[in-house]
This record gives C-alpha cells, structure tokens and sequence, in this order.
C-alpha cells in the first residue's frame, strides 16, 4: 500500500498560482523586466508577460514605460478574483511575503 507522503510527492501542487507569485514578484521589485520576473518565478518570458497582461488587463497592475524600460505599479486594494475570497484585497496576501508596512 502506498503512503500519503509517496501519492503526494508525485503530484506537484503549490498554494499559489503563477499570477500571485508574478504579482509578488513585482510588488517586490516593480523595475524587474519580464525576463527577470520569469526566471525568479520559474515560468517562460511567455507566460510571465501573459500573466502581466492579465493582471494589468484585470487592474491590478499599472505599466509606466521609463525611457526603454517598464517599471511597474501595483494596486494592492482590488479584491481577489474568487467570490469566496472577493471580500479581502491582495494588499493582505503580499504583505505575507513582503513582511506587513514593508508595501504602500
């Protein structure tokens, strides 16, 4: 019979999807280029520029184009996507990783 721990290990799951990971990447370092927020996250340039335009799609970043480069801002009071969590805002989830006063 197999254990709990060996079916486990052969699915690999995280808590977070690849749009919170993004998001905290940049609410982190929002100069990053999209080639370093991939590589930080472990995701193609692909998906990790997909994933901007999602959530600048969605309002919760704001691209500023600084000469070449994008530097980007987050707007940590819009809420989470799922009704079940819609009444908090990812202000909470980003100060977990960043340490709470440590985002404006």
């Amino acid at each position: 019979m197999e254990s709990a721990q060996a079916r486990q290990a052969g699915k690999p799951w995280t808590f977070l999807t690849n749009h919170a990971r993004v998001l905290i990447c940049i609410a982190r370092d929002p100069d990053l280029r999209v080639r370093d927020v991939a590589e930080k996250i472990g995701i193609t340039e692909r998906s990790a520029q997909l994933i901007i335009t999602d959530l600048e799609e969605a309002g919760y970043l704001v691209r500023t184009r600084v000469g070449r480069r994008n530097t980007y801002t987050v707007n940590a009071d819009r809420p989470f996507r799922h009704p079940a969590d819609a009444g908090h805002d990812v202000q909470a989830l980003i100060e977990v990783f960043l340490g709470e006063g440590s985002f404006a």
